[in-house]
């Protein structure tokens, strides 16, 4: 019976080894691009936007892991198919001691809900921390930047999304109804 569940989940759900695919369910497959069997023993580092948001994304899930066991956020990733879409991943280690070694991860494809428009890195960093909450002094001391500078970046997203203040971008970069 739980094969089943994890099988036919209505979201994707995979199993990692340090950072490895050791195996994943349809709807893991079809979100990514792929037959299940076709994802086994691949890097998750494949489906990451940029190497550099997997070792950033990283850093920040291995903390909140190492503390809580858990760690989840809304990021974009890449398909097979090298097309960028927005996702909301979740992730529980079952090795306390090493969050990385073993974990369970599930992934909902948000395309529909928000579309993806093309962002720098940097951009896509302060557009995550700003849907978090974050104000702009905080971004900078997380990114180590000017708060500024931070608000340079806000701007660019706010003329990139076609919002005309702050809680309209976040409300974009969400997938709310506005």
């Amino acid at each position: 019976m739980a094969d089943l569940g994890f099988e036919f989940a209505p979201v994707g759900l995979c199993m990692l080894e340090n950072r490895i695919i050791r195996g994943c369910n349809r709807q893991f497959a079809e979100t990514f691009g792929g037959t299940v069997d076709s994802f086994t023993d691949e890097p998750f580092a494949n489906f990451y936007a940029s190497a550099e948001d997997y070792e950033a994304i990283g850093a920040r899930g291995l903390a909140a892991m190492q503390e809580t066991g858990r760690y989840s956020d809304e990021r974009v990733m890449k398909r097979r198919s090298g097309e960028l879409f927005w996702c909301r991943v979740r992730g529980q280690s079952l090795t306390p001691t090493d969050p990385f070694q073993r974990g369970i991860w599930s992934v909902t494809d948000l395309s529909d809900e928000r579309p993806i428009v093309e962002l720098t890195q940097r951009e896509r960093e302060v557009a995550i921390l700003t849907c978090r909450g974050l104000t702009s002094k905080e971004i900078g001391l997380e990114l180590n930047l000017s708060y500024r500078t931070v608000e340079v970046y806000r701007a660019r997203l706010l003329e990139k999304f076609q919002a005309r203040k702050l809680a309209e971008l976040v409300a974009k970069l969400s997938g709310m109804p506005l």
